[in-house]
């Protein structure tokens, strides 16, 4: 994908360090004005962990690719500030990584925010057999007092197994016994989304769970800990798949499988996805989330 440059959209391919690509995650202290001191420690908290999922994801990109060449896209606009970080290579071949922090609304369901993150990654393997991995993780703060903290995490199964589909369903379902939190819930809303989602919705494994919809959780200790250790369980059991998978034969009909996934997921960001559709600039999520190829 190519995207023509300016003073706003600058795509650099790159051999990147990792501490290159992890640096632009990092919180001025002006972001933490109008933070209570219980917030701001939160807030720091959570960019902390994003820096931590961004070493652990490309590190296990590295190794599974054998080599990391970073694709950055910096986007900044009036509403919010995106970074985009891409590798690709022969095991996985697209793996994308969004950061959003937003500065004011851009569609008529978002409010304003005093402090915001948003952070995905989206895994396109090359072999059918494992799926692909969409994990959001989303935390914010309110002028009226109000947070939220919340997200994302199931796999779109293309020709995965029912043993790999249980595997990762069981590490999900161990966070939840943890926290004490009700996994059918969230299953439920990962499989059926919400209201504002249209019919070309995702088809996921809802192995994960969604932590969306109007009554999100308060961004606190409790739920941070269970937010951020249900989005790292997950994430290192789909990437330890990908290694157990990587040589495995696949036949014809898995290719199919994949290939109507990877379909299905181009429909949900055209046609469903009310953040693709409204807010997140195509330059943005295009690069971070579609498949590397689709078929029709």
């Amino acid at each position: 994908m190519q995207l023509i440059a300016s003073s706003v959209r600058k795509l650099i391919p790159a051999f990147v360090s990792l501490f290159v690509a992890t640096a632009a995650l990092a919180a001025s202290t002006d972001e933490f004005t109008g933070l209570t001191a219980e917030q701001t420690a939160l807030a720091n908290q959570a960019v902390e962990f994003l820096s931590e999922m961004d070493r652990l994801y490309f590190g296990r990109i590295g190794e599974l690719n054998g080599g990391l060449r970073l694709e950055v896209l910096q986007f900044p606009n009036d509403y919010a500030d995106h970074q985009v970080q891409v590798a690709r290579g022969p095991v996985v071949e697209k793996a994308g990584r969004m950061r959003v922090t937003t500065k004011k609304p851009t569609a008529e369901f978002q409010d304003q925010r005093l402090w915001s993150r948003f952070f995905s990654v989206d895994v396109h393997p090359k072999s059918p057999l494992v799926g692909m991995l969409h994990a959001a993780f989303v935390m914010h703060f309110n002028p009226d007092g109000t947070s939220a903290i919340g997200g994302w995490v199931d796999v779109l199964p293309g020709a995965s197994s029912d043993e790999d589909l249980e595997l990762l369903k069981q590490t999900m379902d161990a966070v939840f016994e943890r926290y004490a939190v009700d996994g059918a819930v969230h299953r439920k809303m990962s499989c059926e989304g919400t209201r504002s989602e249209g019919a070309r919705r995702r088809k996921p494994a809802c192995v994960g769970g969604s932590f969306y919809g109007r009554d999100m959780m308060s961004a606190n200790e409790e739920n941070f800990r269970f937010m951020t250790e249900a989005y790292r369980s997950f994430l290192e059991a789909y990437l330890g798949l990908i290694e157990k998978r990587k040589d495995d034969a696949y036949t014809a009909a898995d290719i199919a499988a994949q290939e109507a996934m990877r379909r299905n997921w181009l429909e949900d960001r055209f046609f469903s996805d009310p953040f693709t559709g409204n807010v997140v600039p195509y330059e943005v999520w295009s690069l971070s989330t579609l498949p590397p190829a689709v078929k029709f």
